[in-house]
């Protein structure tokens, strides 16, 4: 598709296609964001194919995945800034900080599963309003903070609404989208958060998000308006929502009884505990680890541009990565994924300086890619459409994982010191692969239950005909 089509994008005069595409994607996504609001009729007739397909992408789908680019644009401004506040401007050691950060995902995943089970029963508006709206609330709290008990309460806090929202949303993403564009719908999502991380970062050291709580208040701001607009949206297409199952939701008991009895989703959730662990690590072991390093002059800065890179790289390779992984069975891109993260934490600890911490970034990122781009069409493909709700809250229990990743490595940071890298990162690195197994077994029955399915339904087929 080419960008000249967008009417938006014809001031731009950019000959590289790379830089062109990166610089030019909020704008080709607020374009077709605003097409899809159009009337039919008002609409040419003839369209590049790949353009209408993004025109069948729902309204609210559009609303989501806008909003989750400046969504975290504004928080990756300011969240992956806290571990290195609280060190370096309260005084926090590594073990305090790795606990006030770590309470985000505790919260989380002790409410996760309740998010999206709660979603099944009264729905997917009431949850995703209210939660976004306290969401903001949470973001004005992390600006009048100046304790590290006052951390330690909303950063949980915004644990809980980010486990609410963020399974109810997918979810409603599951529900209004065609099985043909689930995986085009639920990419584009991913796109969209990365490509508000490729700037966040940037404008937050600019802002001074390792000095000061400011750039709370313009997520703050941000969030109301997100939450303004979805409130506009369910009022124009609410109407129009697939209903929710026949058979209606499960009773709690029954859900958690589906969830834990599934063969296959079990190592699933399992495995991406151990992945998720690793991937933890980024935004907290490492950003204390270069802020406390004395070999890295300025840590706060070297971290802000790693988290820039990533996100590029993200935004790089990720088609390329979901092409490719789309012809192999789903659970393989986890089992490279989880290889990639491991391998780069290695790296991580090697580092003498930025080339070889970039190097480990473009690692890490491919396997953050293998990992997450296809999860959720993972989740979709394993659930139950009366419980794709539940699964999806279900599956934010592997932010275990997350909890883990920064107390695990503030104790080890504190114990061992800054200075010794490897040390650090290998045992780190080797707890990461612990979820190989587990992935290997999902992956062998998952292909067992898939085949089983082809000959049930060749032997239905033969006996109705």
């Amino acid at each position: 598709m080419g960008v000249a089509q967008f009417h938006l994008l014809a001031p731009l005069k950019v000959k590289s296609f790379g830089v062109r595409f990166h610089f030019s994607f909020p704008f080709l996504i607020l374009q077709l964001y605003l097409d899809s609001l159009q009337d039919d009729n008002t609409k040419a007739s003839k369209e590049n194919p790949m353009k209408q397909t993004l025109r069948h992408v729902h309204p609210l789908a559009w609303t989501i995945i806008v909003g989750t680019m400046f969504g975290r644009l504004v928080t990756s401004m300011s969240i992956p800034f806290l571990s290195i506040y609280l060190t370096k401007v309260l005084g926090a050691s590594p073990a305090q900080t790795g606990l006030t950060i770590a309470v985000s995902s505790l919260a989380g995943v002790s409410i996760s599963f309740y998010g999206g089970y709660i979603s099944d029963i009264i729905g997917r508006k009431k949850v995703m309003l209210v939660s976004i709206f306290s969401w903001a609330a949470v973001f004005v709290g992390f600006a009048a903070a100046d304790r590290l008990w006052m951390f330690l309460i909303v950063n949980m806090l915004n644990g809980l609404c980010r486990a609410v929202f963020e399974p109810t949303s997918r979810a409603l993403l599951s529900d209004i989208t065609p099985g043909e564009h689930k995986l085009l719908v639920f990419n584009l999502r991913y796109a969209a958060v990365n490509l508000g991380v490729v700037f966040g970062p940037i404008i937050g050291l600019q802002l001074g998000s390792a000095r000061s709580t400011f750039p709370f208040l313009i997520a703050a701001a941000v969030y109301i308006a997100y939450g303004l607009v979805l409130v506009l949206q369910f009022a124009l297409h609410g109407k129009k929502l697939p209903s929710r199952s026949a058979s209606g939701a499960p009773r709690l008991g029954e859900a958690l009884a589906v969830t834990s009895r599934d063969r296959v989703f079990l190592p699933i959730l399992l495995g991406t505990i151990f992945c998720v662990l690793g991937y933890g690590h980024f935004g907290s072991t490492l950003a204390q680890y270069l802020a406390l390093n004395p070999q890295f002059a300025d840590g706060g800065k070297a971290f802000s541009y790693m988290l820039s890179l990533n996100a590029v790289t993200v935004l790089a390779v990720q088609y390329p990565v979901v092409r490719t992984a789309r012809h192999f069975p789903p659970l393989v891109p986890l089992i490279l994924g989880n290889i990639c993260v491991s391998a780069a934490l290695i790296l991580f600890g090697l580092a003498g300086g930025l080339p070889l911490l970039m190097f480990g970034v473009v690692l890490f990122t491919i396997g953050e890619v293998l990992l997450f781009t296809m999860m959720d069409m993972l989740i979709d493909r394993v659930a139950k459409p009366e419980w794709k709700g539940t699964y999806f809250g279900t599956i934010g229990f592997n932010g275990i994982g997350s909890v883990m990743a920064p107390i695990l490595g503030g104790l080890l940071l504190g114990r061992l010191g800054p200075e010794h890298g490897s040390a650090l990162f290998t045992p780190l690195a080797l707890m990461t692969a612990l979820g190989l197994p587990f992935l290997l077994t999902a992956h062998r029955r998952l292909a067992r239950r898939e085949r089983a399915s082809e000959i049930d339904g060749v032997e239905y087929t033969k006996r109705i005909v």
